[in-house]
């Protein structure tokens, strides 16, 4: 991508804040991303898939987590856009999830509330229902078996 990855940068900064500041800001970004095109959406996402592994972990869980508690604030349609446009680009092209520590993902999810993880599985497992089998064949070879079954997908 030759353009500027202002998303990435966003991202990165994001990582480095103090959760006072963060989860604020982090809620203003996202009000921002649903308004756009499907093709902005996708950008902000490839942006997000590049700028994830290069964030140190223990920054990267902190801003994880703060994201999907917000996310879990969204309405169902809201996380449905979301999620399932990382999904999508995930299930096209696998490899942009090759760098990230999936397992230290999943440890985080499991650090969110009972109330939350059923929010965000629900999303998610609606999601996978709703693709074509070629697009949930390749989501599942990429999705860990134990991501799987604490998702239920």
């Amino acid at each position: 991508m030759s353009q500027p990855n202002y998303a990435g940068n966003i991202i990165v900064s994001l990582a480095n804040l103090p959760e006072f500041l963060r989860k604020p800001i982090l809620q203003k970004r996202l009000s921002e991303f649903f308004p756009m095109s499907g093709e902005d959406r996708q950008e902000i996402i490839n942006n997000a898939l590049q700028a994830g592994p290069t964030i140190q972990f223990d920054r990267f869980a902190t801003l994880f987590k703060t994201w999907l508690e917000v996310l879990c604030d969204l309405s169902e349609e809201q996380r449905f856009v979301m999620f399932s446009t990382y999904i999508t680009e995930i299930a096209n092209h696998p490899e942009k999830i090759i760098s990230f520590n999936l397992d230290g993902i999943l440890e985080i999810y499991l650090t969110l509330t009972d109330v939350q993880q059923n929010t965000v599985s629900s999303t998610i497992k609606r999601i996978v229902n709703s693709l074509d089998s070629d697009l949930k064949k390749r989501i599942s070879l990429v999705i860990p078996e134990r991501a799987k079954k604490e998702i239920g997908i």
